[in-house]
């Protein structure tokens, strides 16, 4: 009989196609956040294009996409004036104030004459970080996250934040980008590769947020296990209380890979992680000699620069689609 592999996947990207939900979200607030400083009317619609975000998500670090939007609107903020940031306890009112006073006029001007302006302030500032922005960038949402409550509005849209967060939103009162998303593996594919090896999903989305899509695409009976933002966090937790050792186990961190691993219920002879980001190679790479990176290229909007970072990062192999990934493994 022959033995199983182990297939673990990343979500976003590979099962899932976000480039008009997760990605987009990340531009649209980064256009929220910027919509009540003086000059926003000359701000380029959209502020950027979606591969020169796709080359700064690429750069490494940035798995969770509210680090990419906090990374973003620091990038933006560099080449503005930002007055002194005003004191006030309520962390809206001292974001609106504050903002308000800035002037955006500059920005616009470099967003509409720069070919790919994300990737040139990277360049010029590496991993930059604003004073303004970061104390925007704390806590939780409906605790102080300005950054993250935005992104998570436009995700979730009205209705599913409100019961998501029992808080009504503050800037997006329309439809979730959520809903944008489809399926960017066929079901008889998934199925055939469920039939001959264990499938497990290994992703950066909180788990509410992984659940949704599976459900509703009808995707949960592939995959024995899922995790999730939510199992790091918990794991993080627990070591810090009974160590006292802070820890991020994210991605590129093999965490989750080998937590899948050692929970897997049936026995296995290889393992696979199936990611379309540096950072998932990383991981896999770091899991253990049994676990292969198999980086896809399959939604990448720069398809030469995603494979030069993928094979940088260490992937044992580069396929452009899944029927690619069926001769690897079958």
């Amino acid at each position: 009989m022959k033995s199983k592999n182990l297939i673990i996947f990343d979500m976003d990207g590979v099962i899932i196609d976000v480039s008009a939900s997760y990605r987009d979200v990340v531009r649209h607030a980064a256009g929220l956040f910027l919509r009540p400083a003086r000059g926003a009317e000359k701000l380029p619609d959209p502020l950027f294009e979606l591969s020169d975000l796709a080359a700064v998500k690429q750069s490494g670090g940035l798995n969770n996409d509210w680090d990419l939007t906090f990374e973003v609107i620091c990038l933006l903020f560099s080449r503005i004036d930002t007055p002194g940031t005003l004191e006030h306890r309520n962390p809206w009112r001292r974001y609106r104030e504050t903002i308000g006073r800035c002037d955006v006029a500059s920005l616009a001007n470099f967003l509409r004459s720069a070919q790919k302006p994300l990737v040139s302030l990277l360049k010029q500032h590496g991993r930059y970080e604003d004073q303004f922005v970061n104390s925007l960038y704390q806590g939780d949402v409906g605790s102080g996250n300005i950054i993250k409550q935005i992104f998570q509005e436009i995700y979730l849209g009205d209705t599913l934040f409100q019961s998501t967060y029992q808080l009504k939103p503050e800037v997006y009162r329309d439809e979730g980008f959520i809903l944008r998303e489809k399926v960017l593996i066929d079901r008889r594919l998934l199925a055939e590769l469920a039939a001959e090896n264990v499938l497990a999903i290994a992703t950066g989305r909180p788990r509410a947020e992984a659940e949704y899509p599976l459900n509703h695409f009808r995707l949960n009976q592939f995959f024995s296990q899922i995790l999730t933002l939510d199992d790091c966090l918990s794991e993080e937790k627990r070591i810090f209380e009974q160590e006292g050792r802070s820890v991020s186990l994210s991605k590129p961190n093999p965490f989750m890979l080998d937590a899948i691993a050692k929970n897997c219920r049936e026995p296995f002879d290889r393992s696979y992680y199936v990611g379309d980001m540096p950072d998932d190679m990383l991981a896999a790479a770091r899991s253990g000699p049994n676990c292969k990176g198999i980086g896809i290229l399959l939604s990448a909007p720069d398809k030469e620069s995603l494979k030069k970072n993928l094979m940088g990062a260490g992937a044992d192999y580069i396929v452009d689609g899944f029927e690619a990934l069926k001769e690897i493994i079958l």
